[in-house]
């Protein structure tokens, strides 16, 4: 890496399906690719993403492993992000951040491409995979905004086409194209001459530093756009709704960010959430109204009892809204 130019940096998103993807997109590259590479893959808080790692490793002649925090980063060496952690990009160092979710997701893919296109500018190179929803949508955006380029999966090639399709209805690819032309691709960009980095919008800044939990101030948000009456469902904080292009966003001031997609997505997990906490109560209030009406005096007993037909009624309600959120339920379970 020359110490006297910025690199050509190469950042990846992936979630659903996105082990077969990143397997097939670094067993492409060569043994001097001469940019560092970053990859999000969504997952679970309780997993460690070794598996990945071990795969990774075994099928690409690049070292991998997980990004750590404040690691000066090298040319040629994958960084993976850490379970339950973002992992950002400053000037020639890795950052590693449990700040607020981002889409539902720690790690997610907006937060390391929005920290690139600030630092790095038009020498980002931003990859969408395979994946549920739009998380990365934002981040391409702010790289394309940036001067860099934007690569997003044929959604044909993808085992699920919501991320690459997101990409390309809201932000425009530069390049559309199957996992398995992409290793070409990028030797070639990441070797051409270009010129001075452009100046990076305030609003991406503002975002970038959010994450790194330098701003978490109302005058911060409130930079970024107008307050909604709706509120946060991680926190239960105002939101202020952005909008990014086509694409609507909601962020609170502790840091929680949304596409609309992501915010509807959770909203149902917390009113199914909230519906089960509802009826176990009624069904507790119930059990004490039957218990009360074998021990109470026969001039109560008829009124207990109906007040615990009552609940049942309301039990058979709430049964009945659970079971027609199942299917939306499943779905986001599933991104």
């Amino acid at each position: 890496m020359n110490p006297t130019r910025d690199p050509m940096l190469v950042v990846v998103g992936a979630s659903a399906g996105g082990m077969a993807a990143l397997k097939e997109l670094v067993a492409q590259f060569p043994p001097d690719f001469p940019a560092p590479v970053f990859i999000v893959n969504h997952m679970g808080a309780h997993t460690t993403g070794e598996a990945l790692v071990k795969v990774l490793n075994e099928s690409s002649s690049l070292t991998c492993a997980h990004g750590h925090h404040e690691e000066v980063f090298k040319s040629g060496h994958i960084y993976l992000a850490p379970s339950d952690q973002h992992m950002l990009i400053v000037k020639r160092k890795i950052l590693i951040t449990k700040v607020a979710r981002e889409n539902r997701s720690r790690p997610a893919i907006d937060p390391l491409f929005r920290s690139a296109a600030v630092a790095y500018s038009n020498r980002v190179i931003g990859i969408i995979l395979t994946g549920y929803l739009d998380d990365g949508t934002s981040g391409m955006r702010a790289i394309k905004r940036c001067g860099g380029v934007c690569i997003a999966q044929d959604p044909e090639d993808a085992a699920y086409p919501d991320m690459p399709q997101s990409v390309i209805a809201n932000v425009g690819a530069d390049y559309c194209l199957p996992v398995a032309e992409m290793g070409a691709l990028l030797t070639d960009l990441v070797t051409r001459e270009l010129p001075e980095n452009e100046p990076v919008p305030e609003d991406i800044v503002i975002e970038a530093k959010i994450a790194q939990r330098v701003l978490s101030d109302l005058p911060s948000v409130e930079a970024l756009g107008e307050q909604v009456p709706f509120n946060c469902p991680d926190c239960g904080g105002v939101l202020w709704q952005m909008a990014d292009g086509k694409l609507l966003r909601y962020r609170c001031h502790t840091g929680h960010a949304f596409t609309s997609s992501a915010l509807l997505a959770q909203q149902s997990v917390k009113i199914e959430e909230t519906l089960w906490v509802a009826l176990r109560m009624f069904e507790e209030r119930q059990n004490l109204l039957v218990t009360m009406s074998k021990t109470e005096d026969k001039d109560n007993t008829s009124s207990v009892s109906q007040r615990a037909k009552d609940s049942q009624v309301h039990i058979d309600r709430i049964r009945a809204m659970l079971k027609a959120t199942d299917k939306d339920s499943q779905s986001v379970e599933m991104a």
